[in-house]
């Protein structure tokens, strides 16, 4: 593991970019883009307009490791170059940015209010291509949608499970239970989340710890024994839906908890855009957000 990148992440000012939409979500984040479907036609085709756009962001002299802390990856993106060079050492040798890679396989059919994530029985295969590649660590996303103790419970050992297995292979997991932000009952699913967090970290050693992705609470401040435990390397909160502007006023009432935004950092940004309004904008959307983080 390197240690540069362990005292970055632990101590630095900034934020993560999530720039990991997959298969599903990718159609979505180009139209948002000023990309229409009929710009491509297949999926090899979109993940190369896709990879367009991810590339003009981490390119962009906006993007720099003294407010980005780290970028998440998906896996089509650190198989590919940005500026000549493999993505993830693109992102740090050339802008001081934490390499992560998305590894969930997308989710189960929902069960008990939950959606748990897919089997992913090569995940110690990816594991080593990407530790190879330069990554420091990954991300994994299961969704909560209500209430249900049984259901929650489940999430949480599941994303322990598989991050003790992460952590094996020498990469630092991020673990990404998403409460819904849409759920009639949210407040409620996060008391029963932070208790079941809490069980698990109060099992997992300080010297191999975990990083959690949380929606950002009902109630402010609700993560700050997340925050303080031995066992979190950082916690940092999904935009989740919200606006950019209703995301870091929420971020910003919660000390301690830096974003790993992705549509609320590409907000505003266009394929229609000069290289100069592009900077200009992803400028202001990376100043709002690392604002927010370090509030």
């Amino acid at each position: 593991m390197n240690q540069e990148q362990l005292a970055q992440m632990r101590n630095g000012k900034g934020f993560i970019a999530a720039l990991d939409q997959s298969g599903g979500s990718t159609p979505k984040a180009l139209l948002l883009y000023g990309v229409q479907e009929t710009a491509y036609s297949n999926d090899s085709e979109m993940f190369d307009v896709i990879h367009a756009m991810r590339s003009r962001m981490v390119e962009s002299p906006e993007f720099t490791g003294d407010r980005v802390l780290g970028a998440i990856l998906f896996e089509g993106t650190m198989d590919r170059e940005i500026g000549g060079m493999g993505s993830a050492e693109f992102l740090w040798n050339k802008k001081h940015v934490i390499p992560f890679l998305k590894i969930d396989k997308g989710l189960a059919d929902e069960a008990q209010g939950v959606q748990i994530m897919k089997p992913n029985p090569d995940l110690d295969a990816l594991l080593a291509r990407a530790l190879k590649k330069g990554v420091f660590g990954t991300k994994m996303r299961s969704v909560i949608k209500l209430a249900n103790a049984d259901g929650i419970t489940a999430v949480v050992a599941q994303q322990f499970e598989v991050g003790r297995q992460i952590l094996r292979a020498g990469l630092i997991p991020i673990i990404e239970p998403e409460v819904d932000i849409n759920s009639p009952q949210k407040a409620e699913a996060e008391v029963l989340l932070k208790a079941a967090l809490l069980a698990e970290l109060n099992k997992q050693p300080a010297d191999q710890p975990v990083m959690l992705k949380l929606t950002l609470p009902e109630t402010d401040g609700f993560f700050d024994e997340l925050v303080a435990h031995p066992s979190v390397l950082r916690v940092v909160a999904l935009s989740g839906g919200y606006s950019r502007v209703d995301a870091n006023a929420r971020l910003s009432r919660n000390k301690g908890v830096i974003a790993s935004f992705s549509r609320a950092l590409t907000e505003g940004l266009s394929a229609q855009q000069t290289e100069a309004e592009f900077n200009t904008a992803i400028g202001a959307s990376i100043a709002s957000i690392y604002e927010a983080s370090i509030s």
